[in-house]
């Protein structure tokens, strides 16, 4: 009897929601899910989820008081509305929510420790205990250390934007539990570089990313997970099927149940084994040296920072907007 092939891999693979979309998550039932700030603001956009977004603000105005100006009240709200949405989403899903720290923070080590702190608490203070929870950290430097810092005191961490293998080594040295190489940014960048237009799904330039990386932590026998991410087509998934975990757009979960066909594993810790790799001992300067020679990493973890970072502007303002028509 044929099978679809998101039945297939679940079978060697955890399947994970990257989505805000909580009637998506009931629909596919992932162990996982993973947010960012851009799905944040998709979904709360969406006018079956305005009564979290309308909860949230309340809450906030009732935290700061009638004295507190609209934009401190968006704010606060802001703040609170990603960990709204993942207590909701904690209610569908067995496993664990990924929750992102301000991306305005990344290259503050003591910022994103606080932050991170704080988005636990929020859960905490909720019932929901910290290892249901993966605070979702932007792989710069600064914030390595600051993950670093972070699983010492048992909150698991997702370092998230992730493009290089150097990024990758320094989150396996520093006991990440998770990382999130993103394997659709990275082909986006190589065919506007190269002016292809298409690429094989094996020699996709992020399969080949994640796959190293894969091979790497199994062959030296590091406990940090690999999250493949950021997909484009059905088949970069298919490539990778095998990684611990893949978190995968609802339009794509959907292209995988309603295909059929076999699905061969192509990622295994034994093969991994047998792999010729030479282990790199990292450091920040290393790290820096890495990054600088890598132009795709360069360019990508930027961009990607700065998108982040215009998804909660446009978060807060939508925010504000709806705290004048609630206070009207």
């Amino acid at each position: 009897m044929a099978r679809n092939l998101l039945e297939q891999l679940r079978e060697m693979t955890v399947v994970v929601a990257d989505t805000g979309d909580i009637q998506a998550i009931e629909k596919f039932k992932p162990r996982d899910a993973t947010t960012n700030p851009s799905l944040i603001t998709a979904a709360a956009q969406m006018p079956q989820y305005q009564g979290i977004v309308d909860d949230t603000l309340k809450g906030a105005r009732a935290t700061l008081g009638a004295g507190a100006s609209a934009s401190e009240v968006a704010s606060l709200a802001f703040d609170r509305l990603a960990v709204s949405f993942g207590l909701k989403i904690l209610e569908i899903i067995p496993g664990r929510v990924s929750t992102e720290v301000d991306a305005r923070l990344s290259y503050d080590t003591e910022a994103t420790i606080a932050k991170g702190r704080e988005l636990i608490a929020q859960y905490e203070a909720q019932g929901v205990s910290r290892e249901r929870v993966l605070i979702k950290i932007a792989s710069t430097w600064e914030g390595i250390q600051a993950a670093a810092v972070l699983e010492k005191e048992n909150i698991a961490c997702n370092l998230t934007l992730l493009f290089g293998i150097h990024q990758a080594i320094a989150c396996a040295e520093n006991g990440i539990t998770l990382i999130s190489p993103f394997v659709g940014r990275i082909l986006d960048w190589y065919k506007k570089d190269t002016g292809r237009d298409s690429y094989e799904p094996a020699e996709d330039p992020g399969v080949v990313s994640v796959t190293s990386i894969y091979n790497y932590y199994k062959k030296f026998g590091y406990k940090t997970e690999v999250m493949g991410a950021s997909f484009r087509n059905v088949g970069e998934i298919t490539e990778l099927a095998g990684c611990d975990l893949l978190t995968i757009a609802p339009s794509l979960l959907a292209e995988l149940h309603e295909t059929e066909g076999e699905l061969p594993r192509k990622l295994d810790p034994k093969h991994a084994a047998s792999e010729s790799i030479e282990k790199i001992t990292m450091d920040k300067a290393t790290f820096d040296s890495m990054h600088q020679e890598n132009r795709m990493a360069n360019d990508k973890l930027a961009e990607g920072i700065l998108g982040f970072e215009k998804a909660l502007e446009s978060l807060e303002a939508l925010l504000a907007e709806r705290l004048a028509a609630l206070e009207a």
